[in-house]
């Protein structure tokens, strides 16, 4: 897909619309910490320092300082282009989407077990290359392969790091 200099077509947000939104669930966000800092204790205990809370809070304080700022400008603003084009927002949600499918099989979802990490690479990468990449279905499922064997080797072998496996292998016994 080429992008350069690619028009895609009207926005279907505006920049200020945006702005205002991730003003907002920052503003919020930054009340949640600032009340559990609060809850927990911000301040300074003598010859102990800082309680649990101090630092959260103080940062939190600075970045609803900041969103308060932001959201104040934007409403500002008058009408501004378009933040994103229904075009480029779709090809967003084609990686967006599978990624979220890839990180639900791998620990499953309620009921259904996951598949583990090493399977769900496999998954996520063979399908990718041939319905994104337009590779050839051999190409794919070799680098499906490949990938995930390689990264099996380093973590679980040299870096004796464990990541989660499903049940493929535990038959083989690697679980």
């Amino acid at each position: 897909m080429n992008n350069e200099g690619e028009q895609d077509g009207p926005g279907i947000v505006s920049n200020k619309t945006m702005e205002i939104v991730v003003a907002a669930i920052l503003l919020g966000f930054s009340a949640l910490v600032i009340s559990d800092s609060n809850r927990i204790g911000f301040g300074w205990k003598e010859g102990e320092g800082p309680a649990p809370g101090y630092f959260p809070f103080y940062v939190a304080v600075i970045l609803a300082i900041s969103s308060v700022m932001n959201l104040v400008s934007a409403m500002g603003k008058g009408d501004s282009e378009g933040f994103v084009s229904a075009i480029a927002f779709k090809r967003v949600l084609a990686v967006l989407i599978p990624s979220a499918i890839y990180i639900a099989v791998i620990g499953g979802v309620g009921p259904i077990p996951g598949l583990g990490i090493y399977v769900a690479s496999f998954l996520f990468i063979a399908l990718f290359m041939m319905a994104i990449g337009g590779d050839g279905v051999i190409k794919s499922l070799l680098v499906g392969a490949a990938i995930p064997l390689v990264l099996f080797f380093m973590f679980e072998r040299w870096f004796l790091v464990p990541l989660p496996k499903g049940p493929l292998e535990a038959m083989l016994g690697f679980g």
